[in-house]
């Protein structure tokens, strides 16, 4: 096996299973973040609390692993990406922290003044997640500093909001009950058709602001073989908008099946997203700028961190599991006795 070949290729693709992992998993609870400015009974915001509770902070373990990786696997690449993406990633940060503090300290204010932690928590959330979508919108253009890529980027980052509330309401629809299941449900039922639109607009926009994926997606034979993708997408978008009246029709009779389908929907939508931003920058890392052989380290370095990653990533993944098994089932009234 040439391994200067295939280890650049598996820190590559572990990178991309953590950032998928973290989009799912931190995405929703972004979502219902998000979502908590919509809410107005407080007795209902801590449900919705409640439901994300046990797993929001473990979640963005998923983003620490995938810049680790990016920064020991591909040091060249991390030093492009952090400069160039500097202002939104700081400003994700801040949002990420408003979050932390807010979530802590919304249990601790008194009553006149837990609305003002819950609206905290709803910008940080929405901070977090636009820078997000930010930072992807710049790496797709290769950091181009006009005007049509800043605005392209700016579109990304509405589009992952209503992306993650999709995401959000598709949880809580599977982790509550009674009237805020209902409501999740109303949520996501507006949030599909903004998520549609805006995969739409990107998907239009992507190819139009890069030619270089202009070329992968639009040249023969390759149309026809991706057009699978986009057909799979709208596929998934018509399950999930005709799924919502259907569920809301059963929950009022007291029936719970299916809850699920929403959410399963939602991450196969960004399964087929994840696989077309994979094969619209693979073999690069900084888009027409740096392979990932030529920002890989060194061949002896790759070695000695994929036996700290086969110990690390089996323990998140365990963990990761455990605590969703732990936790599994509808989301109970909030408490912190």
């Amino acid at each position: 096996m040439d391994l200067a070949y295939w280890l650049p290729v598996i820190f590559a693709a572990l990178m991309v299973i953590s950032m998928f992992a973290y989009v799912i998993l931190d995405g929703y609870d972004l979502g219902v973040g998000i979502l908590l400015e919509f809410e107005s009974k407080t007795q209902e915001k801590d449900k919705m609390i409640a439901a994300i509770g046990p797993f929001w902070d473990a979640n963005e373990t998923w983003l620490v692993l995938g810049v680790g990786l990016l920064l020991v696997a591909f040091p060249m690449a991390h030093g492009v990406i952090l400069t160039a993406l500097y202002l939104p990633v700081a400003l994700m940060l801040l949002g990420l922290i408003l979050r932390g503090v807010a979530f802590d300290f919304r249990v601790k204010a008194q009553a006149h003044h837990q609305p003002l932690w819950n609206r905290l928590f709803f910008v940080g959330s929405l901070l977090a997640t636009v820078s997000q979508g930010v930072m992807l919108g710049r790496y797709l253009t290769g950091f181009d500093p006009g005007w049509g890529a800043w605005g392209f980027a700016l579109l990304v980052g509405v589009s992952l909001v209503a992306a993650y509330a999709l995401i959000g309401a598709s949880w809580l629809i599977m982790k509550s009950t009674g009237a805020l299941q209902q409501r999740a449900v109303v949520w996501a039922q507006r949030s599909v058709w903004f998520a549609a639109v805006a995969a739409v607009l990107v998907s239009i926009a992507t190819p139009w602001i890069s030619p270089r994926v202009f070329d992968l997606w639009f040249s023969l034979p390759n149309v026809f073989l991706l057009a699978p993708v986009p057909i799979m997408s709208a596929a998934l978008f018509v399950v999930i908008a005709y799924s919502l009246p259907k569920l809301a029709q059963r929950q009022r009779n007291g029936n719970d099946n299916f809850c699920w389908i929403p959410f399963a929907a939602t991450v196969g939508i960004v399964l087929l997203s994840f696989f077309g931003l994979v094969y619209s920058i693979f073999p690069h890392l900084v888009i027409d700028q740096l392979t990932i052989w030529q920002a890989a380290s060194s061949t002896e370095a790759l070695k000695i961190m994929f036996f700290g990653a086969a110990l690390v990533l089996p323990t998140i993944i365990g963990y990761t599991i455990y605590s969703y098994r732990v936790f599994w089932g509808k989301a109970g009234e909030l408490s912190y006795q």
